[in-house]
């Protein structure tokens, strides 16, 4: 059940949400991407290995927050472009994970293009070999609670491995 739960989880994230935008964000150089000042919840573990994410703590950011952990120097990312990802994802309510392609024990291939917009803005700039966590509002994610899937209303952290680009 868990696995067709998850299964559900990672075919409904691979579906494009263009209704939903963030337009509250700003730049972050640094990050590559779009962001606000807010708080990622402390990560350990390091590239290829599967992510701890400490429990969120306050209120969530109203904005999307794009944090690189590490650096990769392979290919950047690009809008648009097919990625191979690793991904751990919780939510902000309950620290609870809710889809891991390191549990699952094998990266998935997405095209940016078909994710949710947090995803499609906080994955150009990375780099292959890079982590990044991304902050993602309901709004960046899937929509306002009662939007119909289980995730709408809930701001997810997510921290993400950038395998290969293409």
């Amino acid at each position: 059940m868990r696995r067709a739960a998850a299964l559900v989880v990672a075919a409904a994230f691979t579906l494009s949400l263009a209704a939903c935008s963030s337009d509250s964000t700003t730049d972050n150089d640094d990050a590559g991407g779009s962001t606000s000042v807010g708080t990622v919840p402390e990560v350990t573990g390091s590239f290829g290995e599967e992510p701890a994410i400490e429990q969120p703590q306050g209120d969530p950011p109203t904005d999307v927050i794009v944090e690189d952990l590490s650096v990769g120097d392979g290919t950047e990312a690009e809008a648009g472009d097919t990625v191979t990802v690793d991904y751990h994802g919780v939510t902000w309510s309950t620290g609870e994970v809710f889809d891991s392609s390191f549990q699952r024990g094998e990266p998935a291939t997405f095209p940016l293009d078909g994710l949710i917009p947090c995803w499609q803005d906080g994955i150009p700039g990375m780099r292959e070999g890079g982590r990044r966590a991304l902050v993602c509002t309901p709004d960046s994610a899937y929509g306002p609670a009662g939007g119909g899937n289980p995730l709408s209303g809930e701001t997810l952290v997510f921290v993400v491995d950038l395998v290969a680009v293409g």
